[in-house]
């Protein structure tokens, strides 16, 4: 008899929510049409709610989320960070190696098409959507020179960084890491990266105009663009600062006489690896061997360091405007790793320049518009290869204003806006302040690493969070994780004043 009754219509509804507190029922019963709600902000939220997205399953379009519109926001925003990051990847390493800036170009959009088509689609689109997209990782281009001129190959150095981004993301480790962050060093991060980017970008923004004699360009751009970011955030749809902001910046520094013109033909590039790894084609250096591995190990270490921060960052933005609700929704930093450290050893596998990491460009404009990881993934993956194969967007994307622009609206501003609601408690402000003090005595990654250790000890920010904390926690962890980064820094020469360890090693590629 109770078997029964547990199945007669709204009896079953009944027992679906209450069975140990969860509800059961499908995302598609769930779903309510968008005229139920009041406001297009609850219908999104609502959304993020009832979503339940399967770890390592197959989820489908329409059976598990929805595309909505603004679904292309953060499409189209990774789609030109994509560009821009990784053309800035291979040129830097292309340009101590003695490679044209058309091998650049054709780099970059094999490594798009890979993204795209065995990596973004599949695994944040279909497989696992709390995975976050595997993007660039930006930081590590500074010392990409430095990476060549110590003997480094650049199939070695991603394949390193494959390995060993895996072994973390296996292990939880990523995860670990976020848990021993506070909010005041991770808010103070976020100060820190916000705040660095957007004076970086203003300063090659008018550098850009400056060489053509027209700086005052780049003055009205910038202008503008405050202005246009300023209304949206008044009207709440601050979500469309990227598409609105790089037109914005395109039509006025057209309008003014800033040149431009389209110079990358539509086309496939090279999809043979051994072509890429060839000893006279490609990066015309061959397969890497043992002592190449050997250069590279520092870096490699340092790259995966700065994974936990970078990604810690990205879900705490999700936090911050996600519904209280919508955990199931949030991305899992330990599957991120894992996916881009895959990412990273079949792309420089194949022939690819990338170095990976979390996809910042995507993850930043996806949590302003309220909106999960699966649907824009897969918008983001069409436009890669539409972009890879047709050309021309490659051109817009990376011309200055346009880049400039959709960097500080999508990335830098919102950073700076979630570092500073994470740092309004007294406690919290005082390790925003040493972690953004320590950073920029060397990097954010020594910032955050000797941060780590002194709140968590509570020496500083909130003591009775230290004092909950086991000693394993506490300060094992932290010690070893600060004194083998410090060790891998002091040996490839980044602390300031301090000449590299490793000069003596250096072996000529």
């Amino acid at each position: 008899m109770l078997g029964g009754s547990l199945y007669r219509g709204a009896n079953f509804s009944v027992w679906l929510t209450s069975m140990n507190g969860r509800d059961l029922r499908s995302y598609r019963e769930l779903h309510k049409p968008k005229g139920n709600f009041a406001t297009r902000s609850e219908y999104l939220e609502h959304e993020l709610e009832i979503m339940a997205p399967k770890r390592w399953g197959i989820n489908l379009p329409f059976r598990d989320y929805r595309f909505e519109y603004e679904d292309w926001v953060p499409a189209m925003a990774a789609t030109i960070g994509k560009i821009v990051m990784v053309a800035a990847v291979v040129a830097a390493f292309a340009g101590p190696m003695g490679l044209s800036n058309e091998f650049v170009i054709e780099n970059a959009r094999y490594e798009m098409l890979i993204a795209a088509l065995l990596f973004v689609v599949v695994f944040s689109g279909f497989l696992n959507p709390t995975a976050n997209l595997a993007g660039t990782h930006g930081p590590l281009i500074p010392l990409i020179p430095l990476i060549v001129a110590s003997g480094g190959h650049p199939m070695a150095l991603g394949i390193m960084v494959g390995v060993l981004g895996f072994t973390l993301g296996v292990f939880k480790g990523g995860s670990l890491l976020a848990r021993l962050t506070s909010d005041g060093v991770c808010g103070g991060l976020l100060l820190y990266l916000g705040f660095i980017g957007i004076t970086s970008q203003i300063k090659k923004l008018f550098g850009w105009a400056d060489s053509f004699d027209m700086g005052y360009i780049a003055f009205i751009v910038v202008f503008a663009t405050i202005v246009m970011y300023a209304y949206l955030e008044h009207i709440r749809m601050r979500w469309l600062a990227i598409p609105l902001g790089s037109a914005l910046a395109a039509v006025i520094a057209f309008a003014l006489g800033a040149p431009f013109e389209f110079t990358t033909e539509p086309g496939v590039p090279n999809l043979n690896p051994m072509y890429w790894w060839g000893e006279t084609t490609g990066w015309q250096i061959g397969l890497p061997e043992l002592h190449h591995f050997i250069a590279v190990a520092p870096f490699a270490v340092l790259a995966v360091a700065m994974w936990s921060p970078d990604f810690l960052g990205h879900r705490v933005f999700q936090q911050l405007n996600y519904p209280p609700k919508a955990k199931k929704v949030l991305m899992n930093i330990d599957d991120t790793m894992c996916v881009a450290a895959a990412r990273q050893i079949v792309g420089t596998s194949l022939g690819g320049g990338n170095l990976a990491s979390s996809w910042g460009t995507f993850m930043v404009p996806a949590a302003i518009a309220k909106r999960p990881i699966p649907a824009g993934a897969l918008l983001t993956g069409l436009l890669c290869v539409v972009a890879a194969l047709w050309g021309y967007p490659m051109d817009l994307a990376i011309w200055p204003p346009v880049l400039s622009v959709a960097l500080m609206v999508g990335v830098f501003l919102p950073l700076l806006e979630a570092g500073m609601q994470m740092t309004r408690e007294g406690k919290t402000s005082q390790s925003a302040a040493i972690v953004i003090f320590s950073s920029a005595l060397v990097n954010p990654v020594f910032g955050w690493s000797l941060t780590v250790l002194l709140d968590n000890l509570g020496l500083i920010g909130d003591k009775e969070r230290g004092q909950s904390l086991s000693h394993l926690h506490r300060w094992v962890i932290p010690t070893i994780v600060f004194i083998v980064l410090c060790a891998v820094m002091l040996g490839i020469g980044m602390f300031p004043g301090i000449p590299a360890m490793l000069e003596s090693f250096r072996i000529d590629l």
